[in-house]
């Protein structure tokens, strides 16, 4: 007779089989996209460390009323074009003292070139303290304040840490203030011309043929401009009489329109070699529809790629903007901007007597290569299986 292949216990010493579940156990290297290209990201020390910086930058932006020590109005005829002061730890001046402090200033008129002088006056001390009550503000526009996280004890005091303009206005605070128009420049802008290449991009690469020439024509068209002389015109057509929020949304329209071009070329090339791949046919056949087709299957196909090109394209509306307020272009005064902060620097005489109106160009400096690593970082982490 033939074994009953059922039958437990059987000669074979077979061990009876357990009824328990079997354990789950993760099997190496089975990891999403988002993870392995996280994984490879943390691996690159100064993208991370650039994602550090634009944290706290944007941080500084949406908290500037509460960061600055005053508003960017606040101004001491008293104090024009007064230098930085040292921030200091420890008073030795009688005994050992603790605390935040800087020293104040003595000043006075030459009598030849009437420039106003600065020396440190170590025999006056101005304590400086976190949370400190000082010059009224609107949260967002929305609350009064007055509450500010670091400034003089008394508010009368004079704190300069890095300086004041020629009208004696405070450069940090204003540097502070101007962190938000300019980041959220270069974000909206960016934001708009994503749109736009995308949508641009992805007609031209997906339909091809009569298409594609009509809006490859469009791009080269904007491309051959010449972009000083084209901004000139753009700039030239807002009207005086437009406000300063109206200006701003309207610079961010105008970048926008120039900044599209080079994305909608990546897009484009993209969707035509993706148009051909098997996956896209498999959908078509499936009874996808052309938008359903793009937006859930060719698109995120190479999202990693665009996020890189928008990181990339950030600093690019920065500079964009700064070079526009620089030149008289752009936004200006009242409105405070890395650009109009910088408006100050196209004085030899201020640069030689006050250097410290430079600083507006050392944080457009700091943005854009932070930005720049942080979209290296990404376009390096893209393809996590390399």
């Amino acid at each position: 007779m033939g074994r009953n292949p059922l039958r437990r216990g059987s000669d074979t010493g077979s061990a009876p089989a357990s009824t328990a579940p079997a354990a789950r156990t993760r099997t190496p290297g089975a990891e999403s996209h988002s993870q392995l290209v996280w994984r490879r990201f943390r691996r690159h020390r100064l993208a991370m460390a650039s994602t550090i910086v634009v944290g706290l930058l944007a941080l500084v932006a949406i908290f500037a009323e509460f960061v600055a020590p005053t508003t960017p109005e606040d101004y001491s005829a008293d104090h024009t074009h007064a230098p930085p002061q040292a921030l200091r730890f420890i008073d030795t001046s009688d005994g050992i003292d603790l605390g935040l402090y800087v020293y104040g200033y003595s000043s006075e008129r030459d009598p030849e070139t009437l420039a106003r002088e600065y020396t440190v006056d170590e025999s006056h001390t101005i304590p400086v303290g976190f949370f400190v009550e000082g010059t009224e503000y609107e949260m967002w526009g929305l609350f009064p304040a007055n509450r500010h996280l670091i400034g003089p004890v008394n508010a009368d005091d004079p704190m300069y840490l890095l300086g004041a303009d020629r009208n004696g206005r405070d450069m940090l605070s204003r540097i502070i203030y101007g962190t938000r128009v300019s980041l959220s420049i270069g974000l909206v802008g960016v934001a708009l011309a994503f749109l736009i290449g995308i949508a641009l991009g992805g007609i031209s690469g997906y339909f091809g043929g009569r298409t594609d020439t009509i809006v490859q024509r469009l791009i080269e068209f904007t491309m051959s401009i010449p972009t000083i002389p084209l901004w000139m015109g753009l700039t030239a057509a807002v009207p005086n009489d437009w406000g300063p929020l109206t200006t701003y949304f309207a610079i961010t329209v105008i970048l926008s329109l120039i900044g599209w071009t080079d994305l909608a070329r990546v897009v484009r090339g993209r969707f035509l070699s993706l148009r051909e791949e098997d996956f896209v046919l498999a959908a078509r056949l499936d009874g996808c529809g052309r938008a359903r087709t793009i937006r859930r299957h060719m698109l995120p196909s190479f999202t990693s790629h665009i996020v890189a090109s928008l990181t990339l394209a950030i600093p690019l509306m920065i500079l964009a903007e700064s070079a526009l307020s620089f030149l008289g272009l752009g936004l200006q005064p009242p409105v405070v901007s890395w650009g109009v902060l910088m408006q100050e620097a196209q004085n030899i005489h201020s640069i030689a007597g006050a250097p410290w109106t430079l600083l507006p160009g050392v944080a457009v400096t700091v943005a854009v290569l932070a930005l720049n690593f942080i979209g290296d970082g990404i376009r390096d982490s893209a393809d996590p299986y390399q």
